[in-house]
């Protein structure tokens, strides 16, 4: 299975991991990533600690851990390649609406990754 097919038809709980120029190390839950036309990932974020890092730092993991018993999911080894701001096609790729208010008018940005590495959740 792919990963565009993987993404789309598999729940779970994402992780992405990043780290500064420092090496100080963040991890926050994310959504699913798209995986576009071209197979890059592509993640919506915030201007918070994991967007500022990938401007700082272009490695990342992604940890997804299916629904369900057991341990069964991916690691994915990311390095950025490039984001844009574009709010119509944010707004397209995004799977949730949330109402109005503070956080809606914060900047967001869709950063790509390719995947350098894959390996299970577990092993490998």
């Amino acid at each position: 299975m792919d990963l565009k097919e993987y993404f789309e038809n598999t729940k779970g709980v994402g992780v992405i991991s990043t780290a500064d120029t420092d090496g100080r190390v963040d991890a926050a839950i994310y959504a699913r990533p798209h995986i576009m036309d071209d197979g890059l990932l592509a993640f919506i974020m915030r201007d918070r600690t994991t967007h500022t890092n990938t401007k700082a730092n272009p490695h990342a993991t992604f940890l997804f851990k299916e629904e369900g018993p057991g341990y069964r999911g991916k690691r994915l080894y990311l390095t950025k390649v490039r984001e844009e701001v574009d709010a119509e096609l944010i707004k397209h790729l995004s799977r949730r609406n949330y109402p109005s208010g503070e956080n809606s008018q914060e900047a967001k940005f869709l950063v790509y990754f390719k995947v350098d590495r894959e390996r299970p959740l577990i092993g490998g």
